[in-house]
């Protein structure tokens, strides 16, 4: 199998140092192993996707050196896609439609029965199943149009009796040093993560489906990203495993941090990568100032 790194970026603003860090540390990783690196665009949130930012990531990465295979996937083309696998995750009995909307779910985490602060997990306040048993079905009702959509957790977790399905390979390294076989529970699961939102309304899919979905598709074999999304890799294991999709090996990297030790953003504009090279700086010297 030939060794796949990929970059997947959003075109929702500039690139900056720790996109430069990412994109460069997979390529170089496919190149140690002769492998590809590809490249794809994550612009499932139409709202704020824009096509000069989009343009400029490919200017940016280009200046960095780094070529790829065309065409380049772009997730707005890959709906058709989302929608089947969240049919048959609807047919599973693996989903449910929720109402809920973020003051709804602060409130009821909130709640005393619940006891106290409520916990926090890959994509926010782990949520507190307000809508779990209102909607939960068995796939014989029919699918929701424009509807949110949450993974039961519970029963995806069930379905994979396997302790060994509950894992991933880590070459890089979690918050807090995890490397090597990472071993998941299904208490981790359901107290740490929750039912996730597998399908945004108006959006018709979310980050979770999407990635795991086009990582198959382009056959990723390595996945190389940052620190931050390292417990996201457990939503990502349950689905790959309940959709049948091979799990990659992951390397989580290090996150670019600015002088007061805050991760960058795309609202850091003084760190964009065209600011750098319109003051006529190198590659690389960029590669100096991220540490490859």
């Amino acid at each position: 199998m030939t060794y796949r790194t990929r970059f997947a970026p959003s075109p929702t603003g500039p690139l900056h140092l720790g996109h430069a860090y990412s994109a460069l540390l997979a390529r170089d990783m496919a190149e140690a192993h002769r492998g590809k690196f590809l490249l794809r665009i994550e612009d499932i949130d139409q709202s704020r996707a824009r096509p000069h930012w989009e343009a400029q990531i490919y200017d940016d990465l280009a200046w960095l050196g780094l070529t790829w295979p065309q065409p380049v996937m772009r997730q707005s083309d890959r709906l058709q896609f989302y929608n089947a696998a969240l049919r048959k995750l609807w047919a599973l009995g693996l989903l449910f439609h929720c109402t809920c909307n973020r003051r709804d779910i602060q409130e009821a985490a909130s709640a005393p029965q619940e006891g106290g602060a409520p916990i926090m997990g890959p994509d926010g306040i782990v949520y507190p199943g307000t809508c779990r048993h209102r909607h939960s079905q068995d796939g014989a009702v029919p699918f929701p149009g424009n509807a949110a959509l949450r993974l039961d957790m519970a029963r995806a977790a069930t379905m994979l009796s396997q302790p060994e399905a509950l894992a991933f390979l880590e070459t890089g390294q979690g918050p807090d040093g995890q490397t090597g076989h990472i071993r998941f529970t299904e208490e981790d699961l359901l107290t740490t993560i929750g039912d996730v939102v597998l399908c945004r309304r108006d959006m018709g899919t979310s980050y979770h489906l999407s990635v795991v979905l086009d990582d198959a598709a382009q056959g990723i074999t390595h996945v190389v990203r940052g620190r931050d999304l390292f417990e996201a890799s457990k939503i990502h294991v349950v689905l790959q495993r309940v959709l049948g999709l091979p799990v990659p090996t992951y390397h989580h990297h290090d996150l670019i941090r600015d002088a007061e030790g805050k991760r960058l953003a795309k609202r850091d504009d003084a760190r964009a990568i065209a600011k750098y090279r319109d003051d006529g700086l190198r590659p690389e010297d960029i590669r100096a100032m991220v540490g490859l």
